[in-house]
């Protein structure tokens, strides 16, 4: 608990105040549940079944493919899949080859992906078929990083027929069941049911638990995104607590249809899963009908999520028919609960929406509402050991319940630093009573009971529908187009994603009067994630600057709307 505790008070007596984490690794979490649960599924993927002993089974042939192609203790292997058995599989076959996990938003267009290879020096790229040309453009060059290419199949891991009840829509079927050719080029290309078949034996797991695990990436308000370096240590604090925070054993069934490559949905879709020996109900994209489906025949009982897909959900003209009774536990943040919508699931299904907060540096919560007293729009009470403190961004002073200030959080699931940018890293801690708080960059309240409530930015994300956005990479990507020549990015409202990408445009001489929005929007859409790709151009003469020739977003940002 934190030095001053006011949420002591309230604190859950079925919680118990301090978690005792074992000193153990992600693989072993994984040996113990194939030993205790071998012929439960793991996973449920259109209702085949991928049992904990099939699971162990293909990470170690992985495992021992990935050390044949040179893949040693400390390498980087990039995983880019949309949610699928073969992401758990992968995962922990990187584990155990003691490799490092870079997971990449498969999302991402070609630009994106080559930073994160380079950035991260990855090795190996494990990826989806539709997606293996666009990682292999990523890497192509005079000097190509990635040793080989891992290419899965979703079809792999359907079932031959489908049943009704369990079915996506032809549209999604047909993408799942594609079979792409392999991508020609200069690195080697494997299909993952090959090397599975060649039963390639790893060496001895040799990994411990400080040693690197986990390298996702996220981006800060300056440069491209970064590699947040996690560890067994720092990753397992919030695998056990999570389970003991929403009562999540191994009669637990969950959807698992936020992304995995986030750290939200690797943790409770690939690593809490596995530690509580739980099922995941996969979802490869978000499908309003097909989720109703799925939790009704699979008897869903946990499902951490984001308000949207909630909105979504009850938007449907079909809720009355959507029987969601064996679901107990519903959670998730990104993005504030309205509380229309929370009524409604109250009122209609009896469920309470616990919110919580978390970023990459701190392996998703810091923060989450107890079920028993969830406040909504609000972030919660520090969990299992966290130190959670409100303080002035300039002079670091501790500030009283009410007044505005920034988040900082010290906590066992902090992570060690930006892989490559110790200046980033140093910037993003400050000491306070003798221990390392993480600099949060929002800011928030607490109020008198210990709840923290989020109120500003004091980054320039742009949240839009719970995916963040950061502006300075927008920006990057958008200077590569050849129809601008400078660019700025903003939020602006909007109705369903609460926040948008907005970008505030000036064409180079040679497009002005040809060039329309369409074309900027056109272009961005072949070069960033779907989701980052501005909504709204607005063109004009100039960018407002300051006197050293900085641009001042904040001025187009107070232009366009206040931001709350």
């Amino acid at each position: 608990m934190s030095r001053l505790a006011p949420h002591a008070a309230i604190w859950p007596e079925r919680l118990p105040r301090e978690l005792v984490v074992p000193a153990t690794t992600l693989w072993f979490n994984l040996e113990v549940s194939a030993r205790r649960y071998p012929d439960k599924p793991a996973t449920l993927f259109f209702g085949r079944a991928l049992s904990y002993a099939e699971l162990e089974r293909q990470a170690v042939a992985l495992a021992g493919w990935l050390q044949a192609q040179g893949v040693g203790a400390g390498d980087r292997v990039l995983l880019c899949l949309q949610n699928c058995p073969q992401f758990v599989v992968a995962f922990y076959a990187v584990q155990r080859a003691d490799a490092v996990v870079v997971p990449c938003n498969p999302m991402n267009r070609a630009e994106e992906i080559a930073h994160c290879i380079a950035d991260a020096g990855a090795v190996v790229a494990i990826v989806a078929a539709d997606l293996a040309g666009i990682v292999a453009a990523a890497d192509a060059g005079p000097a190509p990083r990635l040793r080989a290419l891992l290419v899965a199949r979703y079809a792999d891991a359907l079932p031959p027929t489908i049943d009704p009840e369990r079915a996506p829509p032809p549209d999604l079927e047909a993408w799942l069941r594609a079979d792409p050719a392999l991508p020609p080029g200069a690195t080697p290309s494997t299909r993952w049911s090959d090397a599975l078949a060649a039963g390639l034996q790893p060496g001895p797991a040799r990994a411990r638990p400080d040693d690197l695990a986990l390298l996702p990436y996220t981006s800060g308000t300056t440069g491209m995104p970064k590699g947040c370096m996690h560890s067994h240590r720092t990753l397992m604090p919030n695998v056990v607590g999570g389970g003991v925070w929403s009562q999540f054993g191994a009669e637990a069934v969950a959807l698992g249809v936020v992304p995995m490559f986030h750290i939200t949905g690797l943790m409770y879709g690939v690593l809490g899963s596995v530690w509580s020996g739980s099922t995941v109900v996969v979802m490869p994209r978000w499908e309003r009908a097909l989720a109703a489906r799925l939790i009704a025949r699979e008897r869903v009982t946990h499902w951490v999520c984001i308000p949207t897909m909630l909105i979504d959900l009850l938007a449907s003209p079909e809720l009355a028919r959507f029987d969601l009774s064996s679901l107990r536990g519903l959670s998730g943040g990104g993005a504030a609960m309205p509380q229309a919508v929370a009524a409604r699931l109250r009122d209609e299904f009896g469920l309470t929406f616990a919110e919580g907060y978390g970023l990459t540096e701190t392996a998703a919560p810091s923060h989450a509402n107890p079920v028993e007293r969830a406040k909504l729009q609000c972030l919660g009470i520090p969990i299992f050991g966290v130190d959670s403190r409100i303080v002035d961004p300039h002079t670091l002073a501790e500030l009283a319940p009410g007044e505005v200030g920034e988040i900082v959080t010290h906590g066992p699931m902090l992570f060690k630093g930006y892989w490559g940018h110790p200046e980033a890293t140093r910037a993003a801690f400050v000491e306070i009573d003798g221990k390392p708080f993480f600099r949060t960059g929002d800011l928030g309240r607490r109020d008198d009971e210990g709840y923290f409530f989020i109120t500003d930015r004091l980054k320039r994300m742009i949240n839009a529908s719970g995916f963040k956005v950061w502006p300075s990479e927008v920006e990057l990507l958008l200077y590569g187009c050849p129809l601008i020549q400078e660019a700025c990015v903003i939020a602006a409202r909007d109705a369903y994603r609460g926040e948008t990408v907005k970008a505030v445009v000036v064409l180079r001489e040679s497009a002005r009067g040809r060039a329309g929005a369409d074309d900027i929007v056109a272009w961005a859409r072949e070069h960033m994630a779907a989701y980052k790709v501005p909504r709204q151009v607005e063109f004009v003469d100039a960018l407002p600057k300051s006197g050293s020739g900085k641009v001042l977003w904040r001025a187009l940002q107070e232009r366009e709307a206040p931001r709350g």
